[in-house]
């Protein structure tokens, strides 16, 4: 079925069940960002691939909702079928419900599945549109009624996730759980996020592209726990080893008729932020609303593995070094090649690295104008073909059993003109302030957000992304909570503690000419001299073009970082590599006058 035809069979079912409107939200019952393939909803109904977006069809339109980061791709995605993108201008604000209310009259209904939205979506969703006597439905899966073939639940197995590599074990994560569970008075916590489920029981699985994790919910008791998993998926030295710790596992379908078994009078602990509204109705026994501690253990990365995050680097770079001299080479031979192509190649050096897992995302590749689509993912019929100029932006990250990696670097392969080494060198030296700011315990992302911006802001420049994310430890590259960015999302109001890892990327992007993005990780930690105060560790390895660069706009002090950096990096990378890699390599990691 085409688009068109999908959405008009969605409009013949909304009609028999009396519905005026449908919401769609594109995530799955653990409020995954990116989701397994038997959960796309989202983009089956519309053919849209990015990962943040909200659909609405009602009786006679059909609309996305989107934030800045997909307009450009939105617009291509959607031009061959009625679906019309809305620009999301305050990404905190649900605006789409602002659309529906004016669309629709009093006593309409809009129809939700409960299973996609958590809780506290609901309650939201239901306030605000009840402000106009709009009825919300969430008892519903009206998708499944025309998705016919849809694809069944994965039954990748699962595998442990070495302590050696997590330096935590099970049971003193499933202590640490147990002991926030005892302060709160709670017999139970339910456990719905694939990655908290992952880190607290060391497993990992690939039953979502690029992300380590496996379909189960799991349940937490005083003394033992249960995982709700597709039983297949286990491997016999799993189970035993969680029955070892007490874990039984249980049929993925079971959770919801097994809470039927609990006393009323006990009470479980659920996070209503991320538990599904569906699971969180069939609670029968007494509700403690509380943040899942498994999210917030997670982001702070403990020693073992902020050590091998900073060797994954190094053979993460090797990787990247090898992909780039290919690239040159490839150029000066006069050999055309595509960005996914090039997409390809990065992944095949990569997959070259000891204990390498896959991609942690599917890497962006952007030749000269798709550099300015956000998260432009290259397709193997319709990618741009790479020639000796402009610039070219790569964003891309992979997975290893010692951790995850996530870098963008922009690259010159040609001279620049003066006005993209302008904003090249705005957002390096933003990047490199963020990098070595120094702030007071209790700091959070949005105070911080602003110190990447700031050359951006005095040419009159920005970018409408977030600064940052936190990044997984062999687990989702998007991980909350914390991050870089303005507003009043869980990212811009999560303290900076120490051992958490996230993203450093500011940018920009000039529509239908070019994109630059610079990425490292960074990792806080506590100040080596000033007390009750943390700054930030760069771990990510790899050099900054320095043809992008305006000298000029340069001070000493950023020259200073950037020589250390390119001296680090150097010294980390080129033992790794191969003649003549190691000559281009020496090159690229050359001081600024």
């Amino acid at each position: 079925m085409s688009i068109n035809e999908k959405i008009s069979a969605l409009r013949d079912a909304m009609r028999s069940h009396g519905f005026d409107a449908v919401i769609i939200s594109g995530s799955d019952p653990h409020q995954s960002e990116y989701v397994a393939d038997c959960w796309q909803d989202r983009r089956w109904i519309s053919g849209f691939t990015g990962s943040a977006g909200i659909v609405v069809i009602t009786l006679d339109q059909a609309g996305l909702w989107t934030d800045s980061r997909y307009f450009l791709q939105a617009e291509e995605e959607l031009s061959d079928s009625e679906m019309v993108m809305h620009k999301q201008i305050n990404q905190f604000e649900p605006e789409h419900l602002l659309w529906i209310k004016n669309q629709l009259q009093s006593g309409a209904k809009v129809a939700i599945d409960g299973k996609d939205f958590s809780r506290s979506q609901v309650l939201s969703m239901q306030k605000n549109l009840g402000e106009a006597d709009i009825n919300l439905v969430y008892h519903t899966d009206p998708i499944s009624e025309i998705w016919l073939d849809r694809p069944s639940l994965p039954d990748n197995p699962i595998y442990e996730h070495a302590v050696m590599y997590a330096g935590e074990s099970r049971a003193d994560k499933l202590h640490r759980i147990r002991r926030k569970m005892d302060e709160l008075g709670a017999d139970f916590i339910l456990l719905t996020a694939l990655d908290d489920i992952a880190w607290t029981l060391n497993l990992r699985g690939s039953d979502v592209e690029c992300n380590p994790v496996f379909i189960s919910y799991l349940l937490i008791g005083k003394d033992r726990a249960s995982l709700y998993v597709d039983k297949i998926k286990v491997p016999a030295n799993v189970a035993k080893s969680l029955a070892a710790d007490e874990v039984e596992i249980k049929a993925y379908t079971d959770l919801i008729s097994d809470f039927n078994q609990l006393p009323e009078m006990y009470k479980m602990m659920v996070d209503p932020q991320i538990c599904n509204n569906a699971v969180y109705s069939a609670i029968n026994c007494k509700i403690l609303e509380a943040p899942s501690p498994a999210k917030y253990f997670k982001a702070e990365k403990n020693d073992t593995e902020i050590s091998h995050i900073k060797h994954v680097m190094a053979k993460d770079g090797a990787a990247l070094a090898n992909a780039f001299y290919w690239l040159e080479q490839q150029l000066d031979s006069g050999k055309a090649f595509s960005e996914f192509e090039f997409s390809e190649k990065i992944n095949q050096f990569r997959s070259e690295q000891p204990l390498h897992i896959g991609e942690s995302f599917s890497s962006i590749i952007g030749y000269q104008s798709n550099g300015a689509v956000i998260h432009y993912r290259p397709d193997e019929q319709k990618s741009k073909t790479i020639s000796k100029e402009g610039i070219l932006l790569c964003d891309s990250g992979g997975q290893y059993l010692d951790g995850t990696t996530d870098i963008t670097r922009t690259i010159a392969l040609s001279p620049p003109s003066q006005e993209q080494k302008s904003a090249f060198t705005a957002v390096l030296r933003g990047m490199i302030a963020l990098g070595k700011s120094i702030f007071p315990e209790g700091t959070t992302g949005g105070q911080l957000d602003i110190l990447a911006r700031q050359f951006l802001w005095q040419q009159g420049l920005n970018y409408g992304h977030g600064t940052g994310h936190g990044v997984g430890f062999f687990l989702n590259v998007h991980e909350p909570p914390q991050g870089f960015t303005a507003g009043y999302s869980e990212r811009s109001k999560t303290i900076q503690k120490p051992g958490m890892l996230t993203s450093n990327e500011p940018g920009f992007y000039k529509d239908g000419q070019y994109g630059i993005r610079i990425e490292n990780l960074i990792v806080a930690k506590k100040h080596p001299k000033y007390e009750n105060f943390l700054c930030f560790e760069d771990v990510t390895l790899y050099p900054i073009d320095i043809s992008m660069i305006d000298e000029n706009a340069m001070t000493a002090s950023d020259k200073a970082w950037l020589n250390q950096y390119h001296q680090k990096c150097f010294n980390a990378i080129e033992p790794l590599l191969s003649e003549p890699v190691k000559s281009w390599f020496k090159w690229k990691c050359r001081p600024m006058n």
